[in-house]
């Protein structure tokens, strides 16, 4: 499933709400630093594309004419998603756009919130960073503490990734952030999958408890995924799972 257009939406999200949807990536195809297994955009080979980011200057002018359509049909949204195809950081102007939209969201909905849905792959880079302080829902994933199981379920691009290195970024934010992690079990390439066990969730808590963000989203696959083999976890598993989160003082949102 692709976003065929840069603003999208409003759509009814699991998590935020009433979202205006941002997509900062083509709207032919897929980008991304990731290319995780259980992507509802597929894929990254499957969604080649040669057309390129779209300006700055395109983004404002779609914001704010779809900003202006809201206001005068009467519909409020609760929040202004970035998300889309693939990983909205990228994006060369991200923070000059995280700038114009702070700009519109003041003059036409200021009670609306301002998220980013992001891998956490761009976060060490400074511009990136100044940016996701900007807003209200700096929203980022952590699917793992232990190499193997990212690199299984989120399959990144970068040689260089490392959940230590990660982990250490994401404690830069001192707390300004909410942590992202989906709940699965599957198979992929011959390889089990399970990052609902014991030892995986205890550790992952444990790193929680060093980065400190302000709410933990936890959720499961919803739509169809890339790799055939995965398992949607129960709510009574997440509800397992949030009620340890609880326990260790975190806000936890969930979403079977």
């Amino acid at each position: 499933m692709l976003f065929h257009e840069i603003v999208f939406g409003p759509i009814k999200s699991r998590r935020l709400g009433i979202s205006l949807g941002i997509n900062l990536l083509p709207t032919s195809g897929k980008i991304c630093t990731f290319d995780c297994i259980y992507c509802e955009c597929g894929y990254n080979a499957d969604g080649r594309t040669k057309q390129g980011f779209p300006p700055r200057e395109t983004v404002a002018q779609a914001l704010k004419a779809k900003l202006q359509e809201l206001k005068s049909s009467g519909i409020t949204p609760d929040v202004i998603t970035f998300s889309g195809n693939g990983e909205p950081t990228l994006h060369p102007e991200f923070e000059s756009i995280i700038d114009d939209t702070i700009e519109f969201r003041n003059k036409y909905f200021p009670q609306a919130k301002i998220s980013v849905l992001s891998n956490s792959t761009m976060i060490d880079k400074e511009s990136v960073f100044r940016a996701l302080n900007k807003i209200d829902n700096n929203i980022l994933k952590l699917d793992s503490v232990f190499d193997d199981s990212a690199k299984l379920i989120d399959q990144p691009l970068q040689s260089s990734f490392s959940v230590t290195k990660l982990i250490e970024n994401l404690k830069r934010f001192k707390g300004n952030l909410i942590i992202q992690t989906i709940f699965l079990k599957g198979v992929h390439n011959g390889q089990y999958i399970d990052n609902t066990n014991e030892e995986e969730v205890n550790a992952w808590i444990n790193v929680l408890k060093e980065i400190n963000p302000k709410q933990v989203m936890i959720y499961t696959i919803d739509r169809a995924t890339p790799e055939k083999n995965l398992q949607k976890i129960s709510l009574e598993e997440l509800n397992i799972i949030a009620k340890k989160l609880k326990k260790a003082g975190f806000d936890v949102s969930v979403s079977g």
